[in-house]
């Protein structure tokens, strides 16, 4: 069910909420196991008795969370010439950079 964002901030007017729209281009939320990343977001700040809270509205996926940052895998690419998809592969494999660029030489 979708919520007309405008009848819900006057909804939330009339409660003493203060409510404020945030531009954003990608939501992400980090768990332990995976990432749940929402497109196309749309992000409403909601401000109710001092307390802040966040209703995001999009498209959400779930992707298993890697140990390695993007600068992780930009280093293997650039000293291998490998794609990122290989280069992603190469570092979870291998555990750390210098195995992954290692292994990618070979």
């Amino acid at each position: 069910m979708r919520i007309n964002p405008k009848q819900l901030e006057r909804a939330m007017k009339q409660m003493g909420m203060q409510t404020k729209q945030i531009e954003a281009e990608e939501v992400i939320i980090r768990t332990a196991e995976k990432d749940i990343v929402i497109s196309n977001p749309n992000v409403t700040l909601m401000n109710a008795m001092g307390q802040e809270s966040y209703q995001i509205v999009g498209d959400a996926e779930e992707r298993p969370r890697s140990r390695f940052v993007n600068e992780d895998v930009k280093m293997v690419m650039e000293k291998t010439g490998a794609t990122e998809e290989k280069a992603r592969k190469a570092l979870e494999d291998a555990g750390d950079i210098a195995t992954a660029i290692l292994s990618l030489k070979n």
